[in-house]
């Protein structure tokens, strides 16, 4: 069976060749880059599963300039590293880059190697969506071709913002709660980040609403979870 490859890029050679030896020692091929045009060049070369990006880094491109260049071309999970606290906004900012996760450096290798794996799997999951689609005319999702369109214009989303929107469609109408999404979307290894769904479904609702600030798709429970509320046909017009 094919080893899966995953691409580290961050410039201080000490954290790129210890993340690399994990991820080797665990079964995976890794390219390593020291910064991000040597990494734009190995991504297109070398194809890999997953890339993991320092956010800051000397040259002329830093690490979410490069997610952003990746995200022309492909949909490769991205998770970014950076090297103080994340805030909402840092999130956000890179959920605007098309990153899929982020990890505060110093690493721990077991809690990196496990963020990796749960990464991946969010990526390449094949769960209960084979058949599961959904158009109203305005909002268009295959879940099982991975596409969604919103008034006939495809729009992208992220590995995770797609696995975030196939739970709450497999549960459409029926709250889930913030916690089963958590271990749903992202896997046991985040129960204790409470402010990811919050900040992941405000970017998904960006990409798919009409209107964020009075959205119809995804709607809050507060304090308990979200819901997929499915619209009628956008042709459907009402009678009085």
């Amino acid at each position: 069976m094919k080893s899966m490859k995953v691409m580290i890029v961050d410039d201080e050679p000490a954290i790129r060749d210890a993340l690399g030896r994990k991820l080797k020692r665990d079964g995976f091929d890794t390219v390593l880059c020291r910064d991000g045009l040597e990494a734009l060049r190995a991504f297109h070369s070398e194809r890999p599963d997953l890339v993991i990006l320092d956010i800051v880094m000397p040259e002329s491109m830093d690490g979410l300039t490069v997610c952003r260049r990746i995200r022309e071309v492909a949909d490769t999970p991205v998770m970014m590293l950076s090297a103080q606290a994340v805030t909402e906004d840092d999130i956000i900012e890179g959920l605007q880059c098309g990153a899929d996760e982020y990890l505060i450096k110093p690493v721990r290798l077991n809690e990196f190697a496990a963020r990796v794996q749960a990464l991946l799997r969010r990526a390449n999951m094949a769960t209960n969506e084979a058949e599961l689609r959904y158009d109203d005319g305005y909002l268009s999702i295959d879940l099982h071709r991975r596409h969604v369109h919103v008034s006939n214009r495809k729009v992208h989303l992220t590995p995770t913002e797609f696995k975030l929107l196939a739970v709450l469609m497999e549960n459409a109408g029926r709250v889930v709660p913030q916690r089963d999404l958590l271990e749903q979307v992202w896997g046991r290894e985040y129960m204790d980040d409470v402010y990811y769904p919050r900040v992941y479904i405000s970017q998904l609702r960006r990409k798919i609403e009409r209107d964020v600030t009075n959205p119809v798709y995804i709607l809050t429970e507060h304090r308990i979870g979200y819901r997929f509320e499915k619209q009628p046909p956008a042709s459907m017009s009402v009678v009085i």
